[in-house]
């Protein structure tokens, strides 16, 4: 029997950390391996009919819509309203089945050999009444990519992120420390300095700003092979 491909599940300290930039930035890096690679979102809020966040995966690995993309796969629900899964969910009368972003998660490890599955929000943000998105990700034993950066507060949040992986049994594969905005540069680097200091078996990925044209400022993703 086949072996199952490789799922992560990345998620962010904070909101606009850049979990959607380094989600695609990743897969284009994991594809320059010479890996198979798609990207997934569990759920996405604030959208009719397609996934924003699933589009710009796709721009930012230079490669058009999959047929997973069409065939709905790679974001099985879609809410209108921009806000938290549980509140978007009941603004449109509708559920989230995890069964079915199970299901969908599995079909595409069967077709490749990495699936980054991008969280809607932060890991405590609530998908239903009842669980949390952590709760799913404890669930089906992902690994955490954790996005973080060095604007003021980063270090609070990344800390925080990390002791509730720690009290929910998740592991961390890595730190993804987006380098980019620069608000400042003696915060940016203490903080990746400080980080560094902290967590010393936890691999610390850096995520280059994305300039246009520039195909060889990629992330080094050799710790998530």
């Amino acid at each position: 029997m086949e072996s199952l491909g490789k799922v992560y599940f990345v998620s962010g300290i904070d909101t606009g950390i850049g979990k959607t930039y380094a989600t695609g930035m990743l897969a284009k890096a994991i594809a320059e391996q010479g890996k198979r690679v798609i990207t997934q979102k569990m759920v996405q809020t604030g959208c009719v009919g397609s996934s924003e966040d699933i589009e710009m995966h796709r721009q930012l690995q230079g490669i058009g819509l999959t047929e997973e993309d069409r065939n709905g796969w790679t974001c099985p629900f879609i809410f209108s309203y921009p806000c938290s899964p549980h509140m978007a969910a009941d603004r449109d009368g509708r559920s989230i089945d995890y069964g079915v972003i199970a299901a969908a998660t599995k079909r595409l490890q069967e077709r490749y050999d990495y699936v980054l599955l991008e969280g809607a929000g932060g890991l405590m943000v609530p998908t239903d009444h009842h669980r949390l998105t952590i709760d799913y990700v404890r669930e089906h034993n992902y690994p955490v990519l954790l996005v973080t950066n060095g604007r003021l507060g980063s270090i609070n949040h990344t800390l925080l992120n990390v002791e509730i992986c720690r009290h929910y049994d998740v592991p961390i594969a890595a730190l993804i420390y987006n380098l980019y905005p620069e608000e400042d540069a003696a915060i940016r680097q203490n903080t990746l300095d400080y980080l560094k200091e902290r967590y010393p078996s936890l691999p610390l990925i850096l995520l280059p700003e994305w300039t246009e044209g520039s195909g060889n400022r990629l992330p080094d993703v050799s710790a998530l092979l």
